[in-house]
């Protein structure tokens, strides 16, 4: 996939924003482990960049995806993870389907003032029980009327503590668990909706995360996304564009070892500085050249899935990538960084805590894999 002048002028845009309204006081939110979502959504939203590749007629621009991308990857200046995952939440996670499939009410109703930052959301999927076995939730809505009351609880959600509403996941029927799942737009301030707690992580820290429960929670039927039943499906496809938003965070990585290199080329050690050794300038060479490779990667299954094509295999394999080589990334850069590079607030070891989540959310490595043998037909049939 190729820029053109057009997606460089965005980026270019975005990196502006986030040298002005971002990375001024990420230490800050890092330190009181949260960031004021609403203020800065809201001029997200003002200046058009959350709703790139969203319907112009709920405030989106239009475009497609690979703008979306090239938004994604400039995220990647922000000198923390956890304010790029929430945007990405707000992007590329919880709206997808709503987008997609919502009806022009629900849409103008939850999609539009997302957009525009007014509101912002979270995405509802994972329960203490439920990780990536997403088909094992045990949430419910039931019918009453021409209302869905809902009962159970979610774990690990992101901006839990400041979102409106939540893209929920819920079980509609009794039918089998790919086909029994709904997709809901859940406002948070519904009654019986209680924020348990606000989670405390090993990294992440200026996203706030929460654990949520849903207590004879009612909101109307219209509320659906899309058809009863089809929520599985529908998160799926959102999981596509959540991954590929993983992975497009190859930019961090290719930030973590320009900034070691400089670091390296300053520091000396015995007369020399740490990069005159041939196995520092050696090492950051393979990694770059690893993290050139999941570019490629990303890039590849964008245009695919530009085109039409099923792009589930790829986009789970530059998850994986994404995720093994983050680790490997941030930990060997911080190794040349020495005592400097262990201390809490340097940036390579703020990214190495960071990072670890990559292997985790949106489907573990181990489900990744799963998907990947799934489609080379080399998974065992049970």
């Amino acid at each position: 996939m190729f820029y053109t002048q057009e997606h460089l002028e965005l980026q270019r845009s975005v990196r502006k924003f986030i040298d002005t309204e971002i990375n001024p006081y990420v230490d800050a939110w890092e330190a009181d482990e949260i960031f004021p979502a609403h203020d800065l959504f809201k001029k997200m939203g003002d200046a058009g960049f959350l709703g790139i590749n969203k319907p112009a007629a709920y405030g989106g621009m239009g475009l497609d995806y690979s703008f979306q991308l090239a938004f994604v990857e400039a995220l990647g200046d922000i000198r923390c993870g956890g304010v790029p995952m929430a945007i990405g939440v707000q992007t590329d996670m919880a709206t997808p389907a709503l987008a997609r499939f919502g009806s022009d009410e629900l849409r103008r109703e939850f999609l539009a003032p997302t957009i525009a930052g007014d509101l912002v959301c979270s995405i509802g999927v994972s329960e203490p029980g439920a990780g990536s076995d997403v088909a094992s939730i045990k949430t419910t809505a039931r019918k009453d009327g021409d209302d869905y009351v809902i009962n159970g609880g979610k774990m690990w959600i992101t901006s839990g503590t400041q979102s409106d509403w939540v893209c929920l996941l819920a079980n509609t029927s009794e039918g089998a668990p790919h086909k029994n799942k709904t997709l809901i737009c859940v406002p948070m301030k519904a009654k019986g909706v209680t924020v348990a707690r606000k989670l405390k992580k090993l990294g992440m820290w200026s996203s706030d995360t929460a654990q949520i429960f849903f207590d004879d929670v009612r909101v109307p039927q219209r509320n659906r996304i899309g058809e009863e039943g089809m929520g599985f499906t529908y998160q799926m496809q959102q999981f596509q564009e959540e991954r590929l938003f993983a992975a497009a965070q190859w930019t961090v990585l290719d930030r973590i070892i320009r900034e070691t290199a400089d670091y390296a080329r300053e520091r000396q050690a015995f007369g020399q500085s740490i990069l005159d050794n041939q196995y520092v300038h050696f090492r950051l060479a393979e990694l770059k050249t690893e993290v050139e490779a999941l570019r490629a990667l990303v890039h590849d299954a964008a245009a695919r899935m530009l085109a039409g094509e099923d792009v589930t295999m790829l986009a789970s394999m530059a998850k994986l990538k994404a995720g093994r080589l983050g680790r490997e990334v941030a930990d060997g850069c911080l190794q040349f960084w020495g005592g400097m590079g262990y201390m809490w607030e340097s940036n390579v070891s703020r990214a190495l805590r960071d990072i670890r989540l990559s292997s985790i959310g949106g489907g573990a490595d181990e489900i990744m894999l799963g998907i990947i043998s799934k489609y080379m037909g080399t998974m065992p049939r049970r």
